[in-house]
């Protein structure tokens, strides 16, 4: 996905340096990553991304390099097992990839994506799959050019993790959160709380009162809310707005004692069975950064319908084939 490896693109674009992106566009099997996997490879031999579980990266990067030293753009076919001895077994994920290697997106698409990514603002891109391999922007589907066999990504909006409490925990939680591509907002009406500078740049640090908050800026069911303040008076707040709209995941910390008295004074709330507490998985991590990886294996899990029990255990495609809050 263009989210993923634009950082890595875009830093390399500012430096002057050639990069050719290398997009999984079509597959006759199983794979490990989903249809828009991209790799980026720059000019310098650096390279970011995937298209499959590792089994499929060296031949790609190789028909890259071969693009960035004058070789055409192209689609190009490519087997797991195409490297492999012939008495050597075939990975389970065999199946033929078909990859777009193409040069990454001149100007203006490139500040294009770059706005869009940077201000959260929904942008359709489109690449053709047969020569001169041309790129376009859009601001939905549907105002993109008609010009033949395209791939088209569309990157929205990123969903929202609303932490409630400007804790040591709700740093440790924001600074694992960012590779999910979340737009991380801490809620607390403490002014010392919100200016101990802890959180990292990209997360916004607001002083208010969560339930204010949640009014002004209306949750959709692909937000996510957790209370980490350990205070009621700002917690149950919290809580009662998110659970009665339409918030993908509400969670709430604390011991079982804790979280039996948080039941008792939020009695009658409209959505209190959707709440998730004491909230995560059960890992039996002591840390903060263990504590953060509980909460967000169970967003992840409660996100995808998931049980979160381990993979062992079940039988589901490994991989959920549709998100219900996520980003790409």
């Amino acid at each position: 996905m263009l989210r993923e490896i634009w950082p890595f693109a875009d830093a390399h674009h500012r430096a002057g340096r050639p990069v050719v992106l290398a997009r999984l566009v079509g597959r006759d099997g199983p794979g490990s990553r989903p249809l828009g996997a991209t790799m980026a490879v720059a000019g310098d031999g650096t390279w970011r991304g995937s298209l499959s579980g590792g089994c499929v990266e060296g031949i790609v990067l190789e028909k890259a390099r071969e693009v960035l030293a004058g070789a055409a753009p192209h689609v190009t076919t490519v087997s797991p097992g195409e490297h492999l001895l012939p008495w050597e077994e075939a990975p389970a994920c065999a199946g033929d990839l078909r990859v777009l290697v193409v040069a990454a997106p001149p100007e203006p698409v490139h500040s294009a994506i770059t706005t869009a990514l940077t201000e959260d603002r929904p942008l359709a891109v489109r690449v053709q799959l047969r020569p001169p391999y041309t790129w376009s922007v859009a601001a939905t589907v549907s105002r993109l050019p008609d010009d033949g066999p395209a791939h088209t990504e569309e990157l929205g909006q990123r969903p929202r993790l609303l932490l409630v409490g400007a804790t040591d925990l709700a740093a440790v939680l924001a600074a694992l959160a960012a590779p999910l591509h979340r737009r991380t907002v801490v809620l607390d009406p403490r002014p010392a709380h919100v200016a101990s500078g802890a959180f990292p740049a990209p997360v916004t640090a607001v002083r208010t009162w969560p339930d204010e908050w949640i009014t002004r800026h209306p949750l959709d069911a692909h937000d996510a809310v957790v209370a980490l303040s350990h205070d009621p008076r700002i917690d149950d707040r919290a809580l009662r707005a998110a659970l009665t709209g339409p918030a993908g995941y509400v969670a709430a910390l604390g011991s079982r004692t804790t979280h039996a008295q948080r039941l008792r004074r939020l009695a009658g709330t409209p959505g209190l069975d959707r709440l998730h507490g004491p909230a995560g998985l059960d890992l039996g991590g002591t840390s903060l950064a263990e504590s953060a990886l509980s909460i967000l294996a169970e967003l992840i899990a409660a996100g995808n319908g998931r049980s979160g029990r381990p993979l062992r255990d079940g039988d589901l495609p490994i991989r959920a084939t549709a998100l219900s809050y996520g980003g790409a």
